[in-house]
């Protein structure tokens, strides 16, 4: 099935301005309904307000020149999603996700063509009963999934987002393990500089995987708000599937979106009627990705660990040094003195004085220098032998 794209401005008979790229950026969207189709939107905030019913400050979240932490956040007729790049509003026939040129978004775009599409439209997609490469797979899975629409949308933002910080933290792995091993085999200011840097990115990943492992096990932890995520048992709950008060009038409402929130809310209310604070299978779905999330910090847990052994190991080897200095230095220190005793003595018997225990006793003079150069010269032998035997000069 061929899947137009088109740019729909927020209003046709405005004035052409021309505007910064910036400015574009900031209030580009793309929409994907439930047929796969998207439509690249060129809005301001009122418009997507007034188009899923959010408040300003759940748009705000999604400002991408804000910062903001993850989150998932249950409203009455939307779900906003922040999570790092991507920043979407999931409704229960529709997504809409924001800056859809960056190259970490273009992905989730093409995910979410793939998998958000009924099974009669996958069919019609295969011209003349041919089936494309992984088309059947694609229909066993739509046929096994009776998750409602929202709730596949969310899988895939969070498969996504999941699969992202993983590749960054192998990434990270992989350049971080041998950089330590180096600089264990050898200390130097290169090699020191390279682990300072590696330290700082993963203390930056693992702030941003522990944000979104926070948010989901707040989730996992409160049922009402998981509730509040059941957008198509709402939507079921309510007198008719698809309300015409106050819905947005930018695109006519398609047959294909009425049923297929029929179908998904009735696949949703056949496991929960009569109890509608049932949240097994949003749970199921938001614990397989946390256990992800979760080994992903424990990944960068293990990391950190071996970051701080190699930094313990690093300061003992620089301790031993320091120590064999102060040794050492002890030992020059004990020569300075035993040296300035024989110099005293020295210099006693080389003054001009008379004595009268020096007559006739000129050879006591000779003796004393002899005496006191072989001690020296010993004393000296003896701190280079402790020296070279200690390790403090190269062998």
């Amino acid at each position: 099935m061929a899947r137009g794209m088109e740019v729909v401005p927020a209003d046709p008979g405005a004035a052409v301005v021309p505007k910064k790229k910036s400015q574009m950026l900031a209030r580009s969207w793309i929409l994907l309904d439930c047929t796969g189709e998207r439509t690249v939107l060129d809005v301001d905030k009122y418009a997507i307000m007034h188009r899923v019913h959010i408040h300003a400050r759940d748009l705000r979240i999604l400002d991408p020149l804000l910062s903001y932490p993850s989150a998932i956040l249950g409203r009455d007729r939307a779900i906003v999603l922040n999570l790092e790049h991507i920043k979407a509003i999931i409704t229960a026939e529709e997504v809409l996700l924001r800056d859809p040129t960056d190259e970490n978004v273009v992905p989730v775009v093409e995910e979410l063509q793939r998998r958000l599409p009924p099974v009669n439209a996958i069919r019609q997609g295969q011209p003349n009963g041919k089936e494309y490469p992984g088309g059947q797979n694609d229909v066993e899975a739509s046929e096994e999934d009776e998750s409602p629409f929202e709730f596949r949308a969310l899988e895939v933002a969070l498969e996504a987002i999941c699969s992202f910080l993983a590749a960054r933290t192998t990434e990270l792995e992989s350049a971080a393990y041998p950089a330590l091993d180096e600089l264990t085999s050898k200390i130097s200011s290169r090699n020191l500089d390279r682990v300072r840097k590696l330290k700082s990115s993963m203390t930056r990943l693992t702030a941003r995987v522990q944000k979104v492992r926070d948010e989901l096990e707040q989730l996992l932890d409160d049922d009402d708000d998981m509730a509040d995520l059941y957008l198509s048992r709402k939507l079921a709950g309510a007198s008719s599937p698809v309300s015409g008060s106050g819905a947005a009038s930018w695109f006519p409402v398609s047959p294909t979106i009425g049923s297929k929130i029929s179908r998904a809310s009735r696949a949703s209310m056949a496991t929960v009627r009569g109890d509608e604070n049932d949240v097994e299978e949003l749970e199921m779905l938001l614990e397989a990705y946390f256990m992800q999330i979760d080994g992903t910090l424990n990944k960068l847990t293990t990391l950190r660990e071996y970051i701080d052994d190699t930094e313990d190991y690093i300061n003992i080897q620089l301790d031993n040094h320091r120590n064999q200095l102060i040794q050492l230095e002890l030992f020059l220190s004990s020569g300075t003195v035993c040296i300035s005793i024989f110099s005293l003595v020295a210099a006693i018997f080389g003054m001009n004085i008379p004595y009268t225990w020096n007559e006739n006793h000129g050879y006591m003079f000779k003796w004393v220098v002899i005496v006191t150069g072989i001690s020296c010269a010993f004393l000296f032998l003896l701190i280079v032998y402790h020296a070279c035997h200690k390790g403090l000069i190269g062998s």
